[in-house]
């Protein structure tokens, strides 16, 4: 039998999911929620929609296919300290992905707070921004439909749709990197909040009067469920000996311990660094454990850089969950996964938020 690709499976992990939800009787709003998440078989076909996400230094976007596959891509170099040379470079790359296609909308995602509407950018941390109208000019100058979305939650719309998330209804993701990024999907919605700015997850307050954050609050989960909170707890078990002589061995050789070094001693099964990730893991379980209550999610998923150490991330994560979770042995148990995209999660899910929107209004 032929090995199936991609596109095949996603349609049979879809089908499959409203299968089962056909068992269960639901309201009319319910179903009219469930409406919003199109099957394949449902779409029409060749809907393509073009999703860019900027980056700190560099643009990337991609014309992308109704089930989540990049048709063409492409990027560049920007200056982030130049707003009209990033509008510039966006309007340039939306020209270039949509020459000679039936294009019907344009999604992009950005670092930063972005209003209910996904037109206007309250704040971006890496770009000068500020009440930025960017929908607005870009409007003005291509003829397509344009969404402005959160990085986090297009990324998070992405593996909810075509990737871990793809088989259930309610999903957090937290992605691991330097800080912890995050997103929400409740009843096959992206949670956005009132203003917009909702799902903010790395900056959930763990600690009270914990170590200082660069958001300007204390105790955030950032501060010790990111890759820099493992890098200093990986320094606090090298200070100590013992099991951290091989993590001490390196700073001394280098003069550092960096993230990639942390990395390469945990995949080593090296006791000291595997230490520091259970730690690391106990503070992400002890956030999803808070997150759980409130969300009801049946999945956390864990993308970003530090989540390449698998099952030795998750081990710890989850016991840190069930040690901090309250009526265990009788509240229902979510499942815990690694993200399944990486790197073109918020090309693929600015796009499919464009899309939707552009054929569902």
């Amino acid at each position: 039998m032929p090995a199936l690709t991609q596109v095949g499976q996603i349609a049979i992990d879809e089908a499959v999911k409203y299968t089962l939800d056909g068992a269960i009787e639901r309201s009319a709003a319910d179903s009219a929620a469930r409406d919003s998440r199109h099957t394949p078989y449902e779409r029409p076909l060749s809907v393509h929609a073009i999703g860019i996400d900027i980056g700190g230094t560099k643009i990337a976007g991609a014309l992308v296919d109704e089930f989540g596959s990049i048709v063409r891509e492409d990027r560049q170099p920007t200056s982030a300290s130049q707003p009209a040379e990033i509008e510039d470079a966006v309007v340039e790359m939306i020209q270039r992905l949509s020459e000679g296609e039936d294009v019907v909308a344009a999604g992009i995602a950005a670092a930063g707070f972005v209003d209910a509407a996904q037109s206007t950018v309250y704040y971006a941390p890496n770009i000068n921004w500020r009440n930025e109208p960017f929908r607005e000019k870009l409007e003005a100058r291509v003829d397509l439909p344009i969404v402005i979305e959160n990085d986090a939650n297009a990324a998070g719309w992405a593996e909810f749709r075509y990737g871990a998330g793809r088989l259930v209804s309610d999903m957090v993701i937290l992605t691991i990197g330097t800080g912890v990024g995050g997103a929400i999907v409740s009843n096959d919605r992206l949670f956005r909040g009132g203003f917009g700015t909702g799902a903010e997850v790395g900056h959930m307050r763990v600690v009270p009067g914990g170590l200082p954050c660069g958001c300007g609050a204390h105790g955030c989960i950032e501060q010790y469920g990111s890759g820099r909170a493992l890098q200093r707890m990986a320094n606090v078990v090298a200070d100590a000996g013992g099991i951290g002589q091989a993590l001490a061995d390196v700073r001394t050789r280098k003069g550092t311990l960096l993230g990639e070094d942390i990395s390469t001693l945990i995949m080593a099964g090296d006791p000291g660094a595997l230490e520091a990730l259970r730690e690391l893991g106990d503070w992400l379980g002890q956030a999803c454990a808070s997150l759980g209550v409130i969300l009801d999610p049946q999945l956390f998923v864990f993308g970003g850089g530090v989540a390449q150490a698998g099952d030795l991330l998750l081990d710890p994560i989850r016991k840190g969950y069930l040690a901090n979770l309250p009526a265990r042995g009788f509240h229902p148990e979510p499942e815990f996964r690694i993200a399944e995209l990486v790197n073109d999660a918020g090309v693929v899910g600015a796009a499919d938020l464009a899309r939707l929107h552009a054929t569902q209004r």
